[in-house]
């Protein structure tokens, strides 16, 4: 095989279009919170809640795939995303903060199988394409940095209230993305995982070194990068003054950020290896931090979230790649879906706390407590790049004996 087969192509627009309602959230999902929930507090909720249902249904998602296959789950949570868009827009049209929550909640639910969309294509291809077919995967997400804001935008001001008519673009894109899926053959061996061997027990799998590394460079990596991204326009727009036309550049920038370092993501993961890489990414939180430390003016919002996106690129794509090379083909429903639970938990729990801290300890705040969950990976990194180190060279000094 010297290229990807067209079902990965295809299942990376389904990505883009089914994923652009969490980018559309993301985008306006606070700016709503803050106009119709009973406490400013709050105001975030409704993306974190999205976020939570994208974790709550990492493991039903994989439990029903491991029983009828990829296809029929993949369809199922995408006409749930056409009901919870269009939830959103009832909710909006009354007003009501309590069934808008609702609806962030089952976007996300849809979400969850949206992000299996990467191991279907890591099994559509050999061992040495994995890493091109995942970050191949994540380009959609470059499509839907800019479906999402852009149908917030586009359906503001269709209706007499604000952001419904935004809702029912977005069920048009969902119903769109299940015409494409349609199409797409999906083969999933379901029969391997019923069987009586299903491989090694979880705590022998999840006691590997490289499993917990992959775990931490995608959970830690999710995490901060929600922490800040749910933040964001809510400090922008409200805080610090920017206009909603400004937040929005920023936030189509960073998710562009995230997605499009894919054209290339995979090949440096291939050539250079998944720690190097989840090196370079820590890197660039770091700066990313100082600079959102230190400038609050557009550019300063603008750099700082786009360092922030790619590198998220760089761990999530390293740490997929390493999590798929540590697994048995019989194990990969279980460890595929505790993977993205212990990923999307982690997310969820950082978006979730993301409004109240900004509330407490502002901006700079919600910098500072990033350091500590990067001051744990980047030691977990040291030990795996030193432990990786030593027996390089133990092994080459038994050679020479």
């Amino acid at each position: 095989m010297n290229k990807l087969p067209l079902p990965v192509w295809l299942l990376t627009l389904c990505y883009a279009l089914m994923l652009s309602g969490t980018s559309m959230l993301v985008l306006i999902a606070g700016i709503i919170g803050e106009q119709i929930s009973p406490l400013e507090s709050l105001a975030t909720l409704p993306i974190a809640l999205a976020i939570i249902g994208v974790a709550l249904n990492t493991l039903p998602a994989a439990f029903l795939m491991s029983r009828y296959g990829r296809k029929p789950v993949f369809i199922g949570y995408g006409l749930l995303g056409i009901a919870a868009a269009l939830l959103a827009a009832y909710a909006m049209s009354i007003n009501n903060f309590q069934w808008f929550c609702v609806a962030a909640f089952g976007i996300g639910a849809a979400a969850a199988s949206v992000q299996q969309y990467r191991f279907a294509a890591i099994e559509m291809v050999s061992s040495h394409w994995v890493a091109k077919a995942t970050s191949t995967i994540l380009l959609g997400g470059i499509l839907a940095a800019i479906i999402g804001p852009e149908l917030s935008l586009l359906g503001k001001n269709l209706t007499t209230t604000p952001f419904v008519g935004s809702f029912f673009l977005l069920a048009a894109v969902y119903a769109l993305g299940l015409l494409v899926l349609f199409s797409i053959p999906i083969h999933t061996s379901v029969a391997l995982d019923n069987t009586q061997s299903s491989g090694r027990r979880l705590r022998t799998i999840f006691s590997q070194q490289p499993i917990i590394l992959a775990i931490l460079a995608a959970a830690i990596g999710y995490g901060v990068m929600s922490f800040i991204m749910t933040a964001t326009p809510l400090s922008m727009h409200s805080h610090h003054g920017h206009s909603l036309e400004h937040t929005k550049w920023v936030i189509q920038s960073h998710v562009a950020a995230m997605y499009l370092p894919s054209l290339f993501s995979g090949y440096l993961v291939t050539r250079f290896g998944c720690r190097r890489m989840m090196a370079v990414g820590t890197l660039l939180y770091a700066v990313c931090l100082i600079i959102a430390y230190q400038w609050q003016d557009f550019i300063g919002f603008w750099l700082a979230l786009v360092l922030l996106g790619i590198g998220w690129n760089f761990l999530f794509v390293a740490g997929t790649s390493l999590l798929a090379s540590q697994y048995q083909a019989q194990e990969r429903f279980k460890v595929q879906a505790i993977n993205d639970f212990l990923v999307f938990g982690t997310q969820a729990l950082a978006a979730l706390s993301s409004g109240w801290l900004l509330f407490k300890y502002h901006w700079q705040g919600i910098l500072m407590l990033c350091l500590l969950p990067l001051g744990v990976f980047i030691l977990a990194l040291l030990l795996q790049l030193v432990q990786n180190a030593l027996s390089n060279k133990t092994i080459v000094t038994v050679k020479d004996k």
